[in-house]
């Protein structure tokens, strides 16, 4: 099963018009029209075409893809209030800013991969014939942080999984960020079609673990020696869940 349905479109300026826009996060319509060789007026047409079948949408005169994954909702624990909510294209450098040092703190390789991917395309989210990607980030006065990221390749063998990664400032841990931001993500994964969530991370952060485990995720296997860090030999912990 295909976890999400991927565009089919009508027209080739309707295809040129989508990919543009998903390779670039953001697009004013001034910039379609003056990169696409594609006549004004249809290319207005074609806009509210690809925006009425729910392919695109659009936010402060700014044209995104269309992914629905849900609203945001308000927390307060301990005394701290935060927000779970997507990500915006323009929380793109706070969510840079989080990856880079949960991941550097926590020798979180696979987080390490998925931000320099993300700090090169510099979008949030992608959905095309490879790929689909979406982040829901947690918010203290509209302040990233804290992050949960889904990932999932478009190919048929694998499109019912979808891979996990996580994290939160360590000064904002112990108020049930990191679980409301698995809740979430798990929850978008569960209700489009994915049966099993994933992730990978270095056997010796047992903090890290021991959260999932608490969430019901089980370790499938241990790779020995497959990570260098600091010149020593550590483990590669995978671990998943069934949705």
């Amino acid at each position: 099963m295909q976890a999400i349905e991927q565009p089919q479109f009508e027209t080739a300026d309707g295809e040129a018009i989508y990919e543009y826009v998903e390779r670039n996060g953001a697009v004013a319509a001034e910039e379609l029209e003056s990169t696409l060789s594609i006549e004004p007026n249809r290319l207005r047409e074609t806009i509210a075409d690809l925006r009425s079948d729910g392919y695109l949408e659009e936010e402060g005169g700014l044209l995104r893809i269309a992914i629905d994954v849900g609203t945001e909702h308000e927390y307060t624990v301990d005394d701290l209030t935060y927000t779970i909510r997507p990500a915006k294209q323009r929380d793109l450098k706070g969510i840079v800013s989080v990856m880079r040092e949960v991941a550097e703190e926590n020798d979180y390789l696979v987080a390490e991969t998925v931000v320099d991917l993300l700090d090169h395309e510099e979008v949030v989210f992608r959905h095309n014939d490879l790929e689909s990607r979406i982040f829901f980030v947690a918010t203290v006065d509209d302040e990233v942080i804290g992050w949960a990221h889904l990932h999932s390749p478009n190919y048929e063998k694998l499109s019912h999984t979808a891979e996990l990664t996580m994290g939160v400032l360590e000064a904002y841990r112990g108020h049930s960020i990191g679980s409301h931001l698995m809740q979430r993500g798990l929850k978008w994964a569960s209700e489009n079609g994915f049966e099993k969530v994933y992730q990978s991370l270095p056997a010796t952060n047992q903090d890290a673990v021991r959260f999932l485990e608490d969430h019901r995720w089980e370790t499938e296997a241990i790779r020995k020696a497959h990570y260098k860090i600091d010149d020593q030999y550590v483990a590669e912990q995978m671990m998943g869940v069934m949705l």
